[in-house]
């Protein structure tokens, strides 16, 4: 029998090692970033075009490699971070050098250009497919500056798995936030095709905070810091009143490195227990100081899940750091018992309409109609004989009741009866008669359906009508939402917005589309692009059925909002004229029948 186990080529072995480090552009952005940081870099630029697809390119102001290293680099199982087994154990890096870029090499076209202080000409590497095309002095600036281009191109498979550009370059996004976090001292800039995404400069890490996510967290930041034995922690939360729908603003680090940790982040919100919504997510950036040898960082591939030795204490100890940060920022709700309540009282309803005062004034009304009205309702819509008029006290004529079968009568009349009978419950359902027993719809979710499906067909036929606002208002986004927002400018246009650049990560919203009401650009438009993200990180939609899903959502009448007669009747019939009326976009039902059988099964006898 002939021998069939062979050693793998150099070519395919540093392809399937590439797919364990290099699964996306972003990818190499994190391993490109981490070596430049332990370069000792103070300055690093990150180039993407068509987001990192075509072009990423890292430089940096570090020590820069020589000749030998340079080339050395490119080879598998290379690296200046370990000389024995003991130095994994004791990492106070970020990655291993050489490893990462033989991976890239081997799935892209390479170009590096390095060059150390001490000398004056550096090198210059062409590699393809992890072969070396060309080595030759070059003339260059200290540091290193490697660009990856045509990611995946040998790969067409591979390639063809990426996800739209608004989708990776969010993941580039979001390594770069993690890294420029986790070094404030450090120098970072992020350029997006010829449009400068950060310019950040070097200073205190609340003050990268600010560079990062904006001014409005300035007044959102609160402090915190606890030390033991064991560990240390520092960093910031945010106030609860600004905790959002969405995850993604949550930063732990330990010894600077990015971590997922479900653990710790229970930690963070069992410190904020009683002080958050529902499914709201505060903002926090906590960093971590630990001994390696407390930790094993080689449990993920990207190092980006850990294990502590004693992961209890670790728990305790964040708690304890953010419980103290949001009792000493006065973030907690908190009672005077030396005030007095009369006074607190009579200064809120002097603000401004009380609602105890508001349910005096209905309790009191319906006092004085309790035995006209409310009975006259009970039987609203039967026939009652000669009764007196109380304004003009004379007698009404006498009807004649006359009984009819069922069978007899118009379908038309039947629809009367039923509009007429049709009333709000709670503020939050419609019920009407029907000839099977009793409707009940969400007024919510039928007019859910009801936009998404107007939305859905706008954004197909690109038929959306605009209405002009006013008073247009501006609206600051993250550099990742607003890079997002110009990947999805066409869509969101096509559903009736109209907006403009006026300024860096600022819109101005002039517009919104018609039949929705004026005034509220700012919160449908940044509602649009939470919900958006909510449902990209929960489901897989096409775009223009995922933004169709997220303004409707945002749009829509919600729970709690009294209607008219007349409201109440157009929605049911534009839920009915829907393709689908019966379920609003997420599967829940927009109705159902409460069948008179049911009904009378309460009242049969056991």
């Amino acid at each position: 029998m002939p021998d069939i186990i062979q050693l793998l080529p150099d070519s395919i072995a540093n392809q399937i090692a590439a797919g364990e480090v290099v699964q996306r552009p972003a990818s190499a952005v994190k391993e490109l970033m981490e070596n430049a940081i332990d370069a000792e870099a103070t300055s690093i630029k990150l180039i993407v075009k068509d987001a990192g697809k075509t072009l990423v390119q890292v430089i940096d102001n570090g020590k820069g490699m020589s000749e030998t290293d340079a080339r050395m680099s490119l080879e598998r199982h290379a690296t200046s971070k370990i000389r024995k087994t003991e130095d994994l154990f004791t990492l106070h890096t970020m990655g291993f050098r050489g490893e990462a870029l033989a991976s890239i090499a081997a799935v892209s076209q390479l170009e590096m250009r390095t060059r150390p202080a001490q000398q004056e000409l550096g090198t210059g590497l062409v590699v393809e497919a992890s072969e070396v095309k060309k080595q030759e002095p070059v003339a260059c600036e200290k540091g290193t500056s490697i660009s990856v281009k045509n990611l995946f191109y040998n790969i067409p498979a591979r390639r063809n798995f990426l996800k739209s550009n608004p989708v990776e370059l969010k993941h580039i996004i979001d390594e770069f936030q993690r890294l420029a976090l986790a070094h404030p001292e450090i120098a970072f800039m992020l350029v997006q095709g010829d449009e400068v995404v950060y310019d950040l400069q070097p200073g205190k890490l609340s003050q990268r905070i600010v560079g990062i996510f904006g001014k409005g967290y300035q007044e959102q930041l609160a402090a915190c810091q606890e030390e033991t034995n064991l560990t240390r922690v520092k960093g910031y939360v945010g106030k609860p009143d600004f905790a959002r729908k969405t995850r993604g603003e949550q930063f732990l680090f330990v010894n600077r490195r990015f971590i997922r940790s479900n653990y710790l982040h229970h930690a963070v919100m069992s410190a904020f227990e009683g002080l958050l919504t529902d499914n709201s997510f505060p903002f926090y950036v906590i960093f971590i100081e630990i001994d390696p040898k407390h930790i094993d960082v080689n449990v993920h591939p990207t190092k980006t899940e850990i294990k502590f030795d004693d992961e209890r204490a670790v728990y305790a100890v964040v708690r304890s750091a953010v419980r103290q940060a949001i009792g000493s920022h006065n973030l907690t709700p908190a009672i005077d018992f030396n005030a007095d309540v009369n006074i607190l009282s009579k200064l809120s309803q002097s603000a401004g309409q009380s609602n105890d005062v508001y349910f005096e004034e209905r309790f009191s009304t319906a006092l004085h109609r309790s035995n006209t009205e409310n009975w006259e309702k009970l039987f609203e819509g039967q026939q009652r004989p000669a009764a007196v008029d109380q304004q003009s006290e004379k007698p009404k004529e006498v009807q004649t009741l006359r009984f009819e079968s069922a069978l007899n009568s118009p379908a038309a009349e039947q629809s009367l009866q039923e509009e007429k009978f049709l009333f709000q419950l709670h503020q939050r359902y419609l019920v009407r008669p029907v000839k099977s027993g009793m409707m009940i719809l969400d007024q919510q979710l039928m007019h859910e359906r009801i936009l998404f499906e107007r939305f859905l067909n706008q954004l197909r036929n690109k038929s959306a009508e605009s209405q002009q606002s006013l008073f247009p208002q501006t609206i600051t986004l993250s550099a990742a939402d607003f890079a997002l927002v110009m990947e999805m400018e066409q869509e969101i246009t096509a559903l009736g917005f109209r907006f403009e650049v006026f300024g860096k990560n600022t819109l101005l919203v002039n517009g919104i589309p018609a039949n929705l009401s004026s005034g509220r650009e700012k919160e449908l438009f940044e509602g649009l692009l939470e919900q958006f993200k909510i449902n990209q990180s929960e489901l897989s939609l096409p775009l223009k059925e995922n933004l169709a899903r997220a303004l409707a959502r945002r749009a829509c009448i919600k729970s709690g909002q009294k209607l008219v007669k007349e409201e109440m009747q157009s929605l049911i019939e534009s839920l009915f004229a829907c393709s689908t009326p019966n379920y609003a976009p997420d599967g829940r039902p927009t109705f159902f029948i409460f069948e008179l059988g049911k009904i009378e099964s309460y009242f049969s006898r056991q």
